[in-house]
């Protein structure tokens, strides 16, 4: 609920009840994308914000606070993922499939901890910086309409 996203999309502008960014990592390749679930009337106007929040950190980066707050989530999450029996699992497949090794947990935190201000500048620039996005979008879109929210994507 802290997000840019979430913030900017959700709470100053009331266009989506939901939005959030995710991913999902593998061996070789991983997905990043954007979630947002608004009014089919409100669709470009969304996408339009998005595009610049992205824009923004790929120029600028992000705040110290912004960091610390995501250092805190990602934290938080990865500990409370050890009391399910599922997502621990999940967990050290993950570790076994993608990365070839096993962290305890307070090895991840560690390095979770270390993440510095540059560190995503310099990965927010490599993604976002040239990225070439795709889209889905459910709900009444045709015509005319599908090229103008196509055109606010790219």
């Amino acid at each position: 609920m802290s997000s840019r996203l979430f913030q900017e999309v959700r709470e100053k502008r009331g266009l989506a009840y939901s939005v959030y960014s995710y991913s999902s990592s593998y061996a070789d390749t991983g997905l990043w994308g954007i979630y947002a679930g608004c009014q089919p009337k409100r669709v470009e106007e969304v996408l339009k914000i998005c595009r610049e929040e992205l824009q923004k950190v790929a120029e600028h980066g992000i705040t110290e606070e912004e960091l610390a707050r995501a250092i805190g989530q990602i934290s938080g999450s990865t500990v409370l993922g050890m009391e399910d029996t599922g997502s621990l699992m999940s967990r050290v497949g993950k570790a076994e499939l993608c990365y070839g090794t096993h962290l305890s947990v307070d090895e991840q935190l560690a390095k979770i901890a270390a993440v510095t201000l540059d560190d995503v500048r310099e990965v927010a620039t490599s993604v976002l910086g040239g990225y070439r996005p795709s889209l889905a979008v459910i709900g009444p879109v045709n015509g005319k309409r599908a090229a103008r929210i196509t055109e606010a994507v790219s």
